[in-house]
């Protein structure tokens, strides 16, 4: 075997217990459940009420012991309605009333994400076996959507649908408590900042019936379980002789 090729030590469970965070590598798959939400021209707040089911899919893989890289699937469901805003006197504000406006779909995204952990929480001999972390990254994503509006004189113009495909930035917090030396408990809100207007297809109306200076936004929060996988890399004297682990 050559000096520089990969090498992986054939050692016991006990050993691995104890290897530190230089002698291995981890890396973890995992799925979650939650909501996503949208925040826009029809829901220019966050709100809770619009919470919609989500699934994720994602892969983890550690660069250092605060640092890991993640990649992940995630989809779910938007919905959002003027009625469902609340104006300064307790009711809808008089332009949601005049709008009566409408949006719901789906949106299927794809990112990729560096991780910060502020905790070791893998390390099996400590006490602590959880972190929290942030997170940043970029996103690519395709969401097909629909719009009406239940005022008659409107319906020509905001009644529409149709899909696109877009890129956002995610960032938000989480937190990783792990069960067990290969089963990780996860919880995580985040939010993405679409580079689009047009997630309800409100852009180009009338500037007096929706605002042009605004973008789109759309949330995930959820709870995950994963699994992680070791991989214990040995010391370079055992790379140059493999006799050694004999």
């Amino acid at each position: 075997m050559q000096a520089g090729s990969a090498f992986f030590c054939p050692i016991t469970k006990a050993q691995t217990a104890t290897a530190t965070a230089t002698t291995q590598t981890t890396s973890e798959v995992g799925i979650g459940i939650g909501a996503t939400n949208y925040r826009g021209e029809v829901s220019p707040e966050y709100q809770f009420q619009n919470n919609r089911p989500a699934l994720t899919a994602f892969y983890r893989r550690d660069v250092s012991v605060p640092i890991t890289l993640r990649g992940g699937i995630t989809a779910g469901f938007l919905r959002a309605a003027d009625d469902n805003v609340v104006g300064v006197n307790g009711g809808v504000p008089p332009l949601q009333n005049y709008r009566q406006v409408n949006t719901k779909g789906g949106l299927v995204e794809a990112s990729a994400v560096m991780e910060y952990n502020f905790l070791d929480y893998r390390n099996r001999t400590a006490k602590i076996h959880f972190t929290p972390y942030l997170f940043v990254g970029v996103a690519a994503f395709y969401a097909n959507t629909s719009t009406v509006t239940n005022n008659p004189v409107l319906e020509g113009d905001f009644n529409r649908q149709g899909a696109m495909l877009g890129f956002s930035i995610p960032a938000g917090v989480g937190f990783k408590y792990a069960l067990s030396k290969h089963i990780n408990l996860g919880l995580e809100t985040g939010v993405r900042k679409a580079f689009t207007d047009n997630l309800d297809h409100l852009s180009d109306q009338d500037p007096l019936l929706v605002n042009p200076h605004t973008q789109d936004w759309y949330y995930y929060s959820g709870i995950s379980l994963s699994y992680t996988f070791y991989k214990i890399l040995c010391p370079d004297q055992y790379k140059k002789d493999s006799q050694l682990l004999k």
